[in-house]
């Protein structure tokens, strides 16, 4: 059996921010066709364990993902993700950190390119651990952006990660404590945190913002007041994943902030356009198995065909 396996410097540098995207957005079209099998993932302990899983059907290609999740420790996320294919004895093993926070931010990406305003240049961040960056990333990939503003309990880590992502990406990131402030008259606004309340409230956006909420990913957490919720069109990953895990769609059902028919997944919104559309919009997401299928399988495209 040939087994490659790879750590995080060599994920990073064989996959670019731009091709994650075109890779996990062909993902959630395929997955809008019915192509694959994909269970709920497993939560073990409160969400400590993660056990994800999918099967595309035409290529006859899976991939499984466990992951340990400890907010306390440096990284938070830890675990393997493991790919493979029925018509050869091959695998593929990556590290999951990885492959999580670039898989994470793709989805944003293309969430962002479907939603936001097509000459968005601003954006706030709001959390500055370890999915922060590529989110960033992603969204300067489809919308190039010249300020950054970043909100982080963490001061000095959220000054490290602006000075970090200002060089890179070429524009002035600057760090404040407020995010209702923070998020005031920008264009974009990434959440990135396990917050257990809303961040900010409906009054402090623009009313043309996108807001991308990656975080919360446990029915215990939220990143989003209802209200905006109730006056923004809401794109999400995958219904079934949302209803189960998402605290801020779970909470605003319960309500009857929104309803069920509010909700639009993204393979739908890709494929067929958004309907119904206000003047802010939400993308959701818990994550699901097919965006790690699809960064592992690009992954795997790469490494086997070097080593032919």
């Amino acid at each position: 059996m040939d087994v490659v396996t790879l750590g995080p410097d060599e994920i990073r540098s064989a996959v670019s921010m731009s091709a994650a995207i075109a890779t996990v957005r062909n993902g959630f079209l395929a997955l809008h066709r019915g192509e694959f099998e994909m269970p709920t993932r497993t939560v073990l302990r409160d969400g400590g364990f993660l056990v994800m899983s999918t099967h595309h059907r035409p290529t006859a290609s899976a991939m499984i993902k466990t992951l340990s999740l400890d907010f306390d420790r440096v990284p938070a996320i830890a675990g393997t993700v493991v790919w493979s294919e029925l018509g050869h004895s091959r695998q593929l093993v990556a590290d999951a950190t990885e492959v999580t926070r670039i898989r994470t931010g793709a989805v944003t990406g293309i969430a962002t390119d479907l939603l936001a305003p097509p000459e968005a240049k601003t954006c706030t961040l709001i959390g500055a651990g370890a999915q922060a960056a590529d989110q960033v990333r992603a969204v300067h990939a489809v919308r190039p952006l010249t300020e950054l503003r970043i909100v982080s309990r963490g001061l000095e880590r959220a000054e490290a990660l602006g000075k970090s992502l200002g060089a890179e990406l070429d524009l002035t990131a600057v760090v404040l404590t407020d995010a209702d402030e923070a998020v005031r008259d920008v264009d974009i606004v990434c959440c990135a945190t396990t917050s257990t309340k809303p961040l900010f409230s409906l009054e402090s956006l623009a009313g043309h913002a996108h807001v991308n909420a990656v975080g919360a990913f446990r029915p215990t957490m939220r990143e989003l007041p209802d209200e905006l919720l109730a006056a923004a069109t809401v794109v999400i990953d995958e219904r079934e994943a949302i209803l189960e895990e998402s605290g801020e769609i779970i909470h605003a059902l319960a309500a009857g902030t929104i309803t069920e028919d509010d909700l639009t997944e993204l393979g739908t919104a890709l494929a067929e356009g958004v309907t119904k559309r206000r003047g802010r919009t939400v993308f959701k997401s818990v994550g699901v198995a097919i965006q790690d299928w699809a960064i592992a399988g690009l992954l795997a495209r790469i490494c086997f065909d070097r080593t032919k």
